[in-house]
């Protein structure tokens, strides 16, 4: 009768009192705020984020949702999810979303944190059919259509470039994806994508068929023995993901507890633009009993590589260096676009009793040719040959409130990897974790996602602390220290050296509609000084970061955001700094809703640029790097036309202080202002 009642009566208190509704779209500022690493690399964040968008996208069951997918959504802490576990096996399957308001434990906050990403499917209705009229019928299906632009022209497009600069394409950046799937039944999609500046061509010879990135995938679940099945291209989860780890691994952040362990998730669907981490082959997980799992890949897929010939045995072809942008617009991207062939193999055990988790596994790489990189003094122990392979284990289990989580693999003939940590409960409002790793200067894994403070687990060794204290409903205080030291140079640090970082985080919301965040966070790393002649002289240098933010909602249609951020840098005697000051509003009436920001910032240098999440089309990131002196704008507009159809236009506007040229090289446009232009439409069939 309780659960009766529950379902009746808390959808309309839900409405009443927090005016949200529990089906709301991934909130993806709170991903970025909260869950997301600290943004300090010099990378595409984009299109790395969106990956672990897409993933977050799809709404997994109440009724099949496992632990370790729990864990994965980086929202409940173990004695959460403990009693999320013990409830459903006492109270029976869920018959509605609103019954997680009857756990023990989870608050009206966690739940609408939680409620995104899960349902209650009738599984009854659904599975009478057979395979191919679910997929035919299902309503969980949408199909994106995405165009922007930038508005001035760049260098690269211009008649009088060199040819060496000069791009191929046109402007225009064309995106296109679909998927129909079911959580735990199916899964189907394609994605396609064409670049600014890349052209569209068919050349089978060249291996481009169409746009210049085309991907799919076909994904069947639990057909008997059979728990996983893909084809097309997809990526690993595994352990810790130290040897098989997804394309995109959460790092050190300020949700300092939960997402310190990785989710041993298996196989999933590729669906993102990111040309450089996934898997392209067939992937199968098969139940040898109810506790006993082996899983098995094979992947072969063509890379971006720089080539040149060795001089010395019978001018065979190297490899110097890997392509990570993805980007094919001038004569040398073209060149070096798929020359390397690299395949890929692995073999999981898996055993599970209960709160048991142990693996075994064996992943090879092999390249269609040797990999030599260019020899500096900093890599020396970097990966070079043919062919890598890792051995490994991992073993995690959960006691009461703890969760204790391991792994360890060797790469054959070189260094060893492990890492270990614990994360648990020690009362209902502190909650902690430890973790301790160890990367050898000759250990080599090409799809780990372990946690690192250098980009790839190698060369390292670190123990971590992180908490997280909720005083009551108002105030909660995370943070982490990250204690690390590097047996061996490191790029721009010609010298054996270690570090430390930490971050602190004080949040207060004092009511349903304003939530304020105070963070501060400081990263001490040696790095070769450039003010002395010699380049082994070394200093330490430290980087500070602060943020004040502030979120607070008039009504249910119109909600602010209001942000400073402040930056410092200092290495030897010189000091420098940079400040992002910003003002978001948002108006939303169901059928349309408009968002803008109007922001000012000045940065002395580089090390001083802000990463800083800007609003965009759906399951699109904008994350640019604010630098220099000037003001950024944006506007995105929504429509939903239908309840099928729904439309999106994003401006883009940026305007500096401090230069005469935006960009630099092909991309450089003459002037001080940059505009970009995006639309998307989603369709669902």
């Amino acid at each position: 009768m309780k659960r009766i009642l529950t379902i009746l009566i808390f959808p309309v208190c839900w409405i009443v009192n927090a005016q949200v509704s529990p089906k709301k779209e991934v909130d993806l500022e709170r991903l970025i705020d909260e869950i997301f690493a600290i943004q300090d690399e010099d990378i595409n964040y984009e299109d790395l984020y969106e990956n672990l968008a897409q993933l977050y996208s799809n709404q997994a069951d109440l009724n099949t949702i496992t632990e370790e997918q729990l864990r994965s959504l980086f929202i409940l802490n173990e004695s959460q999810i403990q009693s999320f576990l013990t409830y459903r096996i006492e109270a029976g399957p869920f018959l509605s979303v609103y019954e997680l308001q009857n756990i023990t434990g989870l608050t009206e906050d966690i739940i609408q944190k939680l409620s995104p990403f899960v349902t209650v499917r009738d599984e009854a209705m659904s599975f009478n059919k057979n395979l191919i009229t679910r997929i035919l019928n299902e309503k969980n299906n949408y199909l994106i259509l995405r165009f922007d632009r930038t508005m001035e022209e760049k260098k690269g497009y211009k008649k009088s470039t060199t040819p060496s600069g000069k791009y191929f394409g046109s402007p225009d950046r064309l995106y296109t994806r679909f998927q129909t799937r079911r959580t735990g039944d199916f899964s189907l999609g394609f994605t396609t994508e064409k670049d600014a500046g890349e052209k569209i061509t068919w050349s089978p010879s060249k291996k481009q068929f169409g746009a210049d990135f085309v991907s799919f995938h076909a994904q069947v679940m639990n057909k008997g023995k059979i728990k996983n099945l893909v084809l097309g291209d997809f990526q690993s989860q595994f352990g810790q993901g130290l040897v098989l780890g997804s394309a995109f691994g959460i790092g050190k952040n300020s949700e300092a507890v939960t997402t310190v362990r990785r989710g041993s998730l298996g196989f999933l669907p590729y669906t993102s633009v990111y040309e450089a981490r996934y898997l392209h082959g067939a992937a199968m997980s098969y139940a040898l009993s109810k506790r006993l799992t082996l899983h098995g890949m094979f992947s072969s897929r063509w890379r971006d590589g720089s080539i040149k010939q060795d001089t010395t045995e019978d001018s065979s072809d190297l490899i110097s260096s890997f392509q990570f942008t993805g980007l094919h617009r001038t004569p040398s991207e073209i060149a070096n676009r798929s020359t390397v062939q690299e395949r890929n193999i692995a073999g999981v055990v898996n055993y599970k009793f209960k709160t048991l988790d142990i693996g075994a596994l064996l992943h090879q790489t092999q390249f269609s040719a040797p990999l030599v990189p260019t020899t500096n003094i900093y890599n020396k122990f970097y990966f070079q040959g043919r062919e890598n392979t890792n051995v490994g284990f991992f073993l995690n289990y959960s006691w009461k409130n703890f969760s204790f989580f391991s792994e360890g693999a060797l790469t054959i003939n070189k260094g060893t990897g492990v890492i270990a940590g614990i994360i648990g409960s020690i009362t209902s409002s502190l909650d902690i974790s430890l973790l301790f790793r160890k990367y050898d200067r000759d250990f080599y894994s090409f799809y780990s996602n372990a946690l690192a403070e250098n980009s790839n687990p190698q060369n390292e060794t670190g123990m971590y602390w992180g908490w997280k204290y909720v005083f009551n409903k108002k105030y909660s205080f995370s943070g982490y220290f990250d204690l690390f030291r590097f047996p061996w140079l490191r790029y721009r640090s010609y010298t054996l050296s270690n570090g430390n970082e930490w971050l602190a985080r004080l949040s207060y919301k004092p009511s349903k509609t304003i939530s304020l965040f105070l963070q501060a966070r400081e990263e001490t790393k040696v790095r070769n000084n450039s003010d002395h002649t010699n380049l082994y002289q070394t200093d330490a240098g430290t980087k500070r970061n602060y943020w004040i933010n502030v979120d607070y909602q008039i009504n249910a249609r119109l909600s602010f955001k209001t942000r400073a951020q402040f930056s410092t840098y200092s290495l030897a005697d010189q000091h420098s700094k940079g400040m992002v000051l910003l003002q978001d509003i948002t108006w939303n009436s169901g059928k349309f809703s408009v968002s803008g920001r109007y922001a000012l910032f000045d940065t002395d240098d580089y090390d001083n640029r802000l990463y800083i999440y800007e609003k965009d089309v759906w399951l699109a990131f904008s994350f640019p790097a604010y630098y220099g002196v000037g003001v950024r704008n944006y506007l995105i507009f929504k429509y939903s036309v239908s309840k099928k159809v729904d439309i999106w236009l994003r401006w883009a506007y940026v305007s500096f202080r401090d230069r005469d040229t935006v960009g630099s090289g092909s991309e450089a446009i003459e002037g001080n202002i940059r505009n970009d232009v995006k639309f998307q439409t989603r369709i669902r069939l």
